[in-house]
């Protein structure tokens, strides 16, 4: 098996993105007991149930999902997941031999916002190369495969359960604080997965000067028009919408357009993630 400079890269980057959680987990969640989700979150929850050190829980819920995960889900997922089963529990291993005594903050607040921060970039960069740190991510596509209810709704399922099994144990106080984790968690693997994205505005236009507003556009934007054929539902009139999309900074200027030459223009605008193409993301032809 030839092994390419990019399958090294992407190796580095989910070993990276596993020590970051491990980070995470070992200096914030573990030591003030916040009830994030995923392993970690489970392992807080059940210790003063079974006084099972939650380390052993994390490694042994890790290897034990992924080994039902390779059975149940193939052998692509075994692969994609392989890595990550490996280094974490190893890095959740070494981190409490070698740091067993440190403790950043006494603040649970803190404590679940950093954790939130360590192990949402973890996650991020696991993804940005389309690993997969298996863990808790293995349940619910293991139901989805054999049910087909919606993943997303399974995910925040397994995340209630662990959420309600944290305020049985520790209150309802303690679980609002897990859940500022889960959170922040959640918005940096969003950041993260978008990072060096084009991020854009698309924007709808509907005018009875139609023609005059794609004249400016061209003029005083520099952005290309799409024209829609669109039909009144009520008058069974058709009428041509504009398309357009542009840069976020450029939006202000398009609305300074639209205002100057039909402040009575229908517009629709919507976020757009990434935008690849002529403009963007290679040069423009002249």
């Amino acid at each position: 098996m030839h092994i390419t400079k990019e399958k090294v890269m992407e190796m580095g980057m989910i070993v990276l993105g596993n020590l970051a959680i491990a980070i995470g987990v070992s200096f914030f969640i573990l030591p003030s007991n916040i009830l994030s989700g995923g392993v970690a979150g489970i392992a807080v929850a059940l210790e003063p149930v079974f006084h099972i050190e939650p380390r052993l829980v994390i490694n042994g819920l890790t290897i034990g999902l992924y080994i039902l995960g390779a059975v149940l889900l193939g052998k692509q997922f075994a692969l994609k997941t392989f890595v990550s089963t490996i280094v974490y529990p190893l890095f959740i291993t070494v981190l409490g031999i070698w740091f067993a005594d440190v403790r950043i903050t006494s603040n649970p607040l803190l404590a679940s916002i950093y954790g939130g921060i360590f192990v949402g970039t973890g996650i991020g960069l696991v993804y940005r190369v389309g690993g997969s740190t298996g863990g808790m991510d293995i349940p619910p596509l293991i139901i989805n495969k054999y049910t087909h209810i919606p993943l997303s709704s399974l995910v925040m399922m397994i995340d209630g359960l662990t959420v309600l099994l944290g305020a049985i144990v520790y209150g309802i106080e303690a679980s609002m604080i897990g859940l500022v984790s889960v959170w922040v968690c959640g918005q940096v693997i969003n950041k993260l997965i978008t990072l060096g994205a084009r991020e854009a505005k698309n924007v709808l236009i509907i005018s009875e000067k139609h023609d005059e507003v794609i004249q400016q556009i061209y003029q005083q934007i520099d952005r290309g028009v799409t024209i829609l054929h669109a039909t009144g539902a009520y008058t069974q009139q058709e009428k041509p919408v504009i398309m357009v999309v542009l840069y976020k900074k450029q939006f202000i200027e398009l609305n300074r357009v639209i205002a100057a030459v039909d402040p009575e223009a229908f517009v629709i605008v919507s976020d757009v993630n990434e935008v690849q193409g002529r403009g963007f993301t290679y040069s423009k032809m002249l």
